[in-house]
C-alpha cells in the first residue's frame, strides 16, 4: 500500500493546486451546502448557478471530465488523477454536486454503451455544465429490486410511448435530461425485457413533484410519465438489453457515493465536544475514539484503492465495502454530533449551535443509507460477490415478468 504520491502524481497534484488557487471562485458558498441540504428555492437557484459557473471554468481550462476521452471534451487522464483533483477541489469549492448524475453516471454509461451520435450530442454539453441530468430508475414497487420495475414503454413507429411512475429522483424538477429504465417486454424474465432510454425532461407528459424531506430540503422527486414519447434513437444499448447499461450506471453511482467521504474533519468533532463541555467525559471520549477509528479505516481503504489504480490493478473487495462503510458511518456520526450537545441537540436552525449544522447532518444521514442501493442490498452484494456466500433465494428467476405475483 502506498501512502504517498508517486513523483508523477505529486507533479500532477502541484499543477492542480496551482490552478485551483488561481481560479477557485471567491464566492464558493457555505462549506456544508449541497443539494441535499438546501431548503429554499432562492438558495437552490444560487447553488445551481455557482455549480454551472464553476463547471464552465473547469471546462474552459481543460479540467472537466478528467478521465473522459479528449475527443469528448475530457482530459484523457487516469482515475488516480481524477481522485487527486477531486480531493484538492473539495478543500476549496463546495458547489460541485449538480452534475453528479450527468458527469458521474450518465456520461460514463454513454461513453461505454452509447452510439457515436449519442456521444456527440450529449457528452460535451454535460462537461460544459449546460445540461443537468437526473436518474429515473426506482419506482414505488421497485427500489432495492430494480428488476421489478413496471413502467411500460410500447413501440409506436420511431418512438416509444412511456407510462408509469418513478420516485426518489434527485434533482428531477430542475433537470434537462433523464436516464430512464422502462419495461418493453412483459413476457421476458424480470431482468430482461428492460430498456434504457435517454429522455428529455421537457417532453409533454412528464410531471415532477418534489418530496419535502425531514431536513426541510426538497432534493428528491416523484415523477409521473403519461404517454411520454421518446424517440427510438434515444435507446442506450439494445432494446430489451437495458440491464447491462444499468449496471454500468449503478457501479459508477456506488463508487461516487462510497468515495465521497465524510462531511466533517475529526478536529471539528473534537471542537464540538469541547464547546459542549463533554470532551473529558469517558463515554463520549470512547465514542470519539470509535469515530476516529472508522475515519482512519475509510482513509486506508482509500489508499488501497488509490494504490491499485496507480498500478493499473482492478481494486479488490475494499472498493465493494466502501459505500456500505460510509453509510453506516454517517448514521453513527449523526447520532454522535447530536448526543455531544445534550439537550441542545433538540434545537434547530439559528437557535442551534453553529446555525444547526450538526442537526442537518443528523437529518441527512438516511439519504446515503438508501440511495445507490440500501445498506441491506449492499450487504447481500458483499456477501455473495466478495465473501462467496450462498445467494439469496430467487423464486422469480427465469419466470416471465407478467407471471410474477404482485
Amino acid at each position: 500500500m502506498n501512502f504517498d504520491d508517486t513523483p508523477e502524481e505529486a507533479a500532477f497534484r502541484a499543477e492542480v493546486v496551482a490552478w485551483l488557487d488561481a481560479h477557485a471562485p471567491k464566492d464558493a458558498g457555505s462549506a456544508d451546502e449541497n443539494s441535499m441540504t438546501i431548503s429554499t428555492h432562492e438558495a437552490e437557484l444560487a447553488y445551481n448557478r455557482r455549480c454551472k459557473d464553476w463547471q464552465r471554468v473547469k471546462y474552459d481550462h481543460g479540467w472537466a471530465g478528467i478521465t473522459w476521452p479528449k475527443q469528448y471534451g475530457g482530459r484523457g487522464g487516469t482515475a488516480i488523477e481524477a481522485g487527486i483533483f477531486a480531493e484538492e477541489e473539495a478543500k476549496r469549492v463546495s458547489a460541485t454536486g449538480l452534475f453528479s448524475v450527468g458527469i458521474g453516471m450518465a456520461g460514463p454509461t454513454i461513453i461505454t454503451c452509447g452510439t457515436d451520435a449519442q456521444k456527440e450530442r450529449f457528452l460535451d454539453t454535460m462537461l460544459r455544465g449546460e445540461e443537468i441530468w437526473c436518474q429515473l430508475f426506482s419506482e414505488p414497487g421497485a427500489g432495492s429490486d430494480l428488476g421489478n420495475l413496471s413502467t411500460r414503454a410500447e413501440r409506436d413507429g420511431d418512438e416509444f410511448v412511456v407510462n408509469g411512475q418513478k420516485v426518489w429522483n434527485s434533482g428531477a424538477h430542475i433537470s434537462d435530461w433523464g436516464i430512464l429504465l422502462v419495461r418493453t417486454d412483459f413476457d421476458a424474465p424480470k431482468h430482461r425485457g428492460i430498456t434504457y432510454l435517454l429522455v428529455d425532461m421537457r417532453t409533454p407528459g412528464i410531471e415532477c413533484r418534489p418530496i419535502r424531506q425531514i431536513n426541510g430540503a426538497a432534493h428528491f422527486n416523484e415523477t409521473f410519465l403519461t404517454d411520454v414519447r421518446v424517440p427510438a434513437e434515444n435507446v442506450l444499448g439494445d432494446v430489451n438489453g437495458g440491464w447491462g447499461p444499468m449496471m454500468v450506471t449503478l457501479s459508477n453511482e456506488r463508487a461516487h457515493i462510497g468515495g465521497a467521504g465524510g462531511r466533517f474533519a475529526f478536529a471539528d468533532l473534537v471542537d464540538l465536544a469541547r464547546r459542549s463541555g463533554v470532551a473529558e467525559d469517558p463515554v463520549w471520549r470512547q465514542q470519539l475514539a470509535r469515530t476516529y477509528s472508522t475515519m482512519e479505516i475509510q482513509r486506508f481503504l482509500g489508499y488501497r484503492v488509490k494504490t491499485a489504480a496507480s498500478r493499473g490493478i482492478e481494486p479488490g473487495p475494499e472498493s465493494s465495502i466502501m459505500k456500505l462503510l460510509l453509510s453506516e458511518f454517517l448514521g453513527e456520526m449523526g447520532d454522535l454530533v447530536l448526543g455531544l450537545q445534550g439537550a441542545s441537540g433538540m434545537l434547530s436552525g439559528t437557535d442551534a449551535l453553529d446555525a444547526g449544522r450538526w442537526q442537518m447532518s443528523f437529518l441527512t444521514q438516511w439519504a446515503s443509507r438508501i440511495g445507490g442501493g440500501t445498506d441491506q442490498v449492499q450487504r447481500n452484494t458483499v456477501g455473495e460477490k466478495v465473501l462467496g456466500l450462498p445467494p439469496e433465494p430467487r423464486p422469480d428467476k427465469g419466470v416471465p415478468f407478467r407471471d410474477i405475483p404482485k
